[in-house]
Formats: structure tokens, C-alpha cells, sequence
């Protein structure tokens, strides 16, 4: 008579709760990183069950050893991913593996094991940054004085001068922009919905306040979108294939007369050139990680 395999024992037996419950509500993850998790651990599911033809409903956790995922990370790299791709891959079977083993502890070997293999080398690439502080002046500068103008040129500034990502500032509410406070700020709800406080530049200070003079004259509505449009008569959040446009916009106008600046130029490229700029003026790096949201300075 054949042994039956008992539910806890199964491999998938816990992602529902991993995904929905562990990282959404405990562990605090963004939306966009849950469904990041989630498709890895799907594909990992249907190299199981379409390559290697095991049932979810048979596969344990103990078959998902060393050599089990050796296997996993040779099919990704034969398949023409990229090294960061089959690199995050592993990582989230093994953080499931290591959830899986905080709430059994027999499993804990299995995640040790798994969590040995060796991730694919990835090729050193230098990510490109503005050098030349003139391009920086040029391109923050590069609106014109229109209703229109200062709000792009708001976007730029708040981009390079806070490093904010571009979804934290589409992010950002009126309530969320502390004009008016002695050392004027900006709170950030970052990744994790993680909240940090960043400090606004002397120079930055008058454009946004003339930002909000033209784009928010009932400061009593401190729910609004601090960055928004308008359509048909609704105010809603900008979307970030908007901003990246702006962005490239003006890195185009200016280009013209100033062909240096790099080929593409994009909103990230904002928030590494602010960084490296901080980081080679002598700021300290754990000071940088803060700035940026990073939970680690490895990270920055």
C-alpha cells in the first residue's frame, strides 16, 4: 500500500498564504512586488508540472533539493533569460522555501540547501549618470515660464533634487508637500508603503511654491494629487509613461545645442545622477540610502 502524501508536505502547499497573507499584510510588500512574486513562482510551477511532468499535487518539499533547482536555474539560462532574471527566480523559491521553513521547522534544511545555489554572474555594466552639472542646470531649466512649463520643470526639479522615483512623486498628495514648515519637506511613501521625509533645496523652494499657487488654489482639498491632470474636467494622477516623456522632452530640446547629454534620458537617470553627485561630494552612504528609501546601503 503506497504512502499518502500529506497536504502540509507538498511544495505548493503554502503559497496562497505566502503571497496573500505573509507579503501583502505582514511582511508590508508592495502590490507591484507580490505579483513580481508571484509570476516567478508560477513559472517555477510550470517547469514542475509542463517540463518535468509532476503533479503540484504530488510534488514535496523535500524532492526540491540542491540539484532540483541546479536543474531549475540550467532550463532558465536555456531558455535565454536574462542572469537578473534567473537570479530573482531562485531568490523567491528560496524566500518561499525560507517562509515555508519558518512555519515547519523540519524544513529549514531543505531551505539551507536550496538557498546554496549558486546564482548566474551577472556582467558588470556602469549605469549611466549626467556628469556634466552645466547639463543639469540646462535640462532643469529647460521649460518655459507656462502653465505648463512649471509644472514640467517642477517634475524635473523634484525628480533630481529629492531622487525621488517617479512613481513615489506621481504618489504624492498636496497634504504629503510641507511648504511652509521651517525646514520645508516632502514625505515619501516609498516601497513597502515605507514613509520617509526628504528635505526640499533652498532653489526648489519658490518653484514649488509657485507650483502650488497656479495648480492648487484651494489648499483646503489636501487629498488632491500634488502632480495631476486633467481630463474631462476630473483630476487624476499622472501616469508614469507621462512623466518619462517629459523627462525626455526636454533632454531632446536641450540635446540640439548640447549633444553630450546621454542618448536616453529617463526619470531613474534623475535620481542616480542626484546620488552618485552626493556620494562623490563626500555625503556618507548610509545618509544616501535613507535619501533614496533603500532598506539597505548594500542596495545604494
Amino acid at each position: 500500500m503506497k504512502n499518502k502524501i500529506l497536504k502540509e508536505d507538498l511544495f505548493f502547499s503554502m503559497t496562497w498564504d505566502y503571497l496573500n497573507v505573509y507579503l501583502s499584510t505582514q511582511h508590508r510588500d508592495s502590490p507591484n512586488t507580490v505579483k513580481s512574486y508571484e509570476d516567478d513562482l508560477t513559472v517555477f510551477r510550470r517547469y514542475v508540472t509542463d517540463v518535468l511532468g509532476v503533479s503540484i499535487e504530488k510534488l514535496r518539499f523535500d524532492q526540491v533539493t540542491y540539484d532540483f533547482m541546479l536543474d531549475y536555474r540550467i532550463y532558465l539560462v536555456d531558455k535565454g533569460y536574462k542572469a537578473r532574471t534567473v537570479n530573482h527566480r531562485l531568490t523567491v523559491v528560496a524566500a518561499y522555501m525560507k517562509y515555508a521553513a519558518t512555519r515547519r521547522t523540519a524544513l529549514f534544511q531543505v531551505y539551507l540547501n536550496i538557498s546554496e545555489v549558486p546564482e548566474v554572474v551577472v556582467p558588470s555594466r556602469i549605469r549611466e549618470v549626467i556628469e556634466d552639472k552645466e547639463l543639469i542646470k540646462k535640462l532643469l531649466s529647460a521649460p518655459k515660464p507656462s502653465l505648463k512649463g512649471i509644472r514640467d520643470q517642477v517634475i524635473l526639479v523634484l525628480l533630481y533634487d529629492t531622487a525621488i522615483r517617479a512613481d513615489e512623486l506621481l504618489g504624492l498628495k498636496l497634504s504629503d508637500v510641507n511648504i511652509d514648515a521651517d525646514e520645508p519637506y516632502l514625505r515619501i511613501h516609498g516601497k513597502g508603503d515605507k514613509v520617509r521625509i526628504v528635505s526640499l533645496s533652498e532653489k526648489t523652494i519658490p518653484l514649488v511654491k509657485q507650483y502650488i499657487r497656479l495648480y492648487h488654489k484651494d489648499m483646503r482639498i489636501r487629498s488632491t494629487p500634488f502632480i495631476y491632470t486633467v481630463i474631462k474636467g476630473e483630476i487624476g494622477r499622472m501616469s508614469e509613461r507621462n512623466v518619462e516623456r517629459i523627462v525626455k522632452k526636454y533632454a531632446d530640446i536641450i540635446r540640439k545645442e548640447n549633444p553630450d547629454i546621454p542618448t536616453s534620458v529617463y526619470p531613474h537617470m534623475l535620481r542616480r545622477t542626484r546620488a552618485t553627485g552626493m556620494y562623490r561630494d563626500g555625503v556618507p552612504i548610509e545618509t544616501i540610502a535613507v535619501i533614496l528609501g533603500h532598506a539597505d546601503a548594500k542596495t545604494t
